[in-house]
C-alpha cells in the first residue's frame, strides 16, 4: 500500500491519500521504532498522504467505508491482491451492498489472474444455490487499472440487493 500511496501522491497530492491504520499494526507496519502513534513512526504526509491511526480493526473499516459512501458518483471499493485481511474487508463491503447498507460499486483488481480463485468461488456458491444469482454481480472483476476506473465509474447495483432499510438513505 505504501507504492500505491507514494504514486497517488505523486500524481495528484497528498490531499488525494487517506491511510487508515489501527494503533497496535503501527510497529509492524512501520519496524520497532515506531511503538505508538504519537512517536512520530508515521509516514511522511508530502511522500504518503494523511495517516490515522485509530483503535482497532472495526474502527478502521468503518471510517473507511464512511469517507467511500459519502464520496461521489464513482467511489467505490477496490481489492488489490493481499492476504486474510483484505479477503475480509472486501467480503464485508460486499456483504453490505448486498444488504443496502452501502450502493458503492465493488472491484477486485485481478492482476495476473490474481482474484480467479475468488470469482471462481461466487460462480461456484451461485450454482449451489448460497448466493442467488441476482446478487452475483456485486463483485466486478477488473484486470488493468483503466477497467478498475471504468467499473467504478459505471457500476450499477444488481437486482438481487435486499430491500432493506439501515437508515442511510
Amino acid at each position: 500500500m505504501g507504492e500505491v500511496a507514494r504514486t497517488l501522491v505523486s500524481l495528484s497530492g497528498p490531499e488525494s491519500v487517506h491511510g487508515v491504520i489501527p494503533e497496535p499494526l503501527v510497529i509492524y507496519e512501520r519496524g520497532p521504532e515506531s511503538t505508538t502513534s504519537t512517536d512520530g513512526g508515521l509516514p511522511e504526509y508530502n511522500v504518503y498522504g494523511r495517516t490515522t491511526v485509530v483503535k482497532d480493526m472495526h474502527t478502521r473499516k468503518q471510517l473507511m467505508a464512511k469517507e467511500v459512501i459519502e464520496g461521489g458518483k464513482g467511489s467505490g471499493f477496490v481489492a488489490l491482491s493481499g492476504g486474510y485481511g483484505t479477503l475480509e474487508e472486501l467480503m464485508e463491503m460486499v456483504t453490505w451492498n448486498q444488504l443496502g447498507i452501502h450502493d458503492r460499486g465493488i472491484v477486485v483488481f485481478n492482476v495476473e489472474g490474481y482474484w480467479d480463485g475468488l470469482m471462481k468461488w461466487v460462480d461456484g456458491a451461485v450454482g449451489a444455490g448460497f448466493v442467488s444469482e441476482g446478487s452475483s454481480g456485486i463483485v466486478k472483476n477488473a484486470r488493468d487499472a483503466e477497467e478498475v476506473v471504468e467499473l467504478l465509474r459505471n457500476y450499477t447495483n444488481v437486482a438481487g440487493r435486499f430491500k432493506l432499510s439501515w437508515g442511510n438513505e
